[in-house]
């Protein structure tokens, strides 16, 4: 008869509920236990063809044999009934009838998965069996072994460039630019910076650290004079009175700038020049105001907020990630980069540590334990109600019929070696009690 479209294939369907569907594998264990059906109940009608004959030739008188081979049939008979019906039971009502305590599978589907998980929850998801297992595998030496591999190391280096990548397209530039420039913004705002710059600048005047930056200024002041000595004396004469004559205003502008150009040089060249001095004794004054003066301290803070309110430095600690962040993709992507370079390094020293060192590997391990136990311990009860729940999506029917696929073909070996031994144990049994006189 041809199939019409609301009939559906074994396997499909409905029936396949909660990815139960049929794959081919399940369809050879069926046909296999199918066949072991065929043999068992085949061995069943053979022992009874025997108890027919051997009624058969005792009633003919054939011999005292034929007893005991009726006895060995009915026997054989008897066992392999009853396992016939203790493996039906297990997935269906043996010929339909209504018998307790049958079709355990189907009916009794979801408190098996309910102790299925209870099972896996106390006897595989416990702390101390998680520990013992990680503890036999040895998980940091082999990890060090392995990391100690040069293409190993190579490889862990290129996936790690690949996620760090990965990361970084997936973060927005404005959302990151705003939370940066918001931290830098919070922590500057928070903390008071006048007292350390008054500590930074003490001990830079103490190490004599800014003699350089006189050194330049006064250089950089020697060269702008003599490039611009026009300018200096021009300026000098256009700020003299109206009524004085220009010879005198050209003189007296010389003058100055010939005194100007003296004392820079002479500033210049003699470390111990008095200016100098006066110099000094300027930074330290200032660096103690910075911090112990409140006028002091107050100014400056003042000015900090107004620098970090201008939308120029909001916008300058915004593009830093901007910047930050095109070489960190940069150096991720080329394999020669000093950072990949590095990180290829640091993983091969830390794979050759952790093989020779038994200390490592043992805090490793123990990382490794405390955070599987922490996994394990927190989320047992949602790994043991995902089997639950997954056990009790599957349809009752469908379910019965795979397990028996899996497991079938061993409990039809049941129902033969119910038939052979108790066929054996209504021999023995009958033997006994003929000998006894029964």
């Amino acid at each position: 008869m041809e199939r019409t479209s609301t009939d559906k294939a074994p396997g499909t369907g409905a029936g396949a509920v909660g990815g139960l569907g049929d794959s081919p594998a399940d369809q050879e264990k069926r046909r296999a236990v199918r066949r072991m059906k065929t043999l068992a109940t085949g061995l069943l009608l053979a022992v009874a063809v025997v108890y027919g004959l051997a009624k058969w030739g005792d009633a003919a008188g054939a011999g005292a044999w034929t007893g005991y081979v009726a006895a060995a049939a009915e026997a054989g008979m008897v066992g392999a009934l009853a396992d016939w019906f203790a493996v039906t039971a297990l997935f269906k009502r043996p010929l339909g009838l209504p018998i307790p305590h049958t079709a355990i599978i189907p009916t009794k589907k979801d408190q098996l998965g309910v102790s299925l998980g209870e099972f896996v929850g106390e006897n595989f998801l416990s702390g101390e069996v998680i520990r013992q297992r990680l503890r036999r595998v040895g998980i940091g030496r082999r990890l060090g072994a392995w990391l100690a591999e040069p293409k190993n190391a190579d490889r862990v280096t290129a996936e790690l460039s690949t996620a760090l990548r990965g990361a970084l397209t997936v973060l927005r530039d404005s959302d990151v630019q705003a939370v940066v420039g918001e931290a830098i913004t919070r922590r500057a705002d928070a903390q008071e910076v006048a007292p350390g710059l008054g500590k930074m600048l003490d001990k830079i005047v103490a190490d004599g650290g800014h003699t350089r930056v006189v050194d330049l200024v006064c250089v950089r002041a020697h060269d702008w004079l003599l490039a611009h000595s026009d300018s200096v004396m021009t300026a000098v004469s256009g700020g003299a009175p109206g009524w004085t004559p220009r010879f005198v205003d050209r003189k007296v502008g010389e003058r100055v700038y010939k005194e100007l150009l003296r004392f820079v040089t002479e500033m210049r060249d003699m470390p111990e020049h008095p200016a100098r001095g006066a110099v000094d004794r300027f930074l330290k004054d200032f660096a103690g105001d910075l911090q112990s003066d409140t006028d002091t301290r107050a100014r400056v803070e003042r000015l900090k907020s107004e620098v970090l309110g201008r939308s120029e430095v909001q916008d300058l600690i915004g593009s830093a990630w901007s910047s930050v962040r095109s070489m960190i993709v940069a150096a991720a992507e080329d394999e020669q980069s000093e950072l990949r370079l590095r990180v290829r390094a640091a993983l091969l020293s830390l794979g050759k540590r952790m093989a020779a060192d038994g200390r490592l590997q043992g805090k490793v391990d123990g990382w490794l334990e405390g955070a599987a136990v922490y996994v394990v311990t927190t989320y047992r009860s949602e790994i043991t109600a995902l089997i639950t729940e997954t056990v009790a999506s599957w349809d009752a029917e469908h379910t019965s019929r795979k397990i028996e696929a899996h497991i079938g073909r061993d409990l039809q070996f049941i129902r033969i070696n119910g038939t052979v031994v108790g066929a054996l144990a209504g021999l023995c049994i009958y033997a006994v009690s003929r000998a006894l006189g029964g």
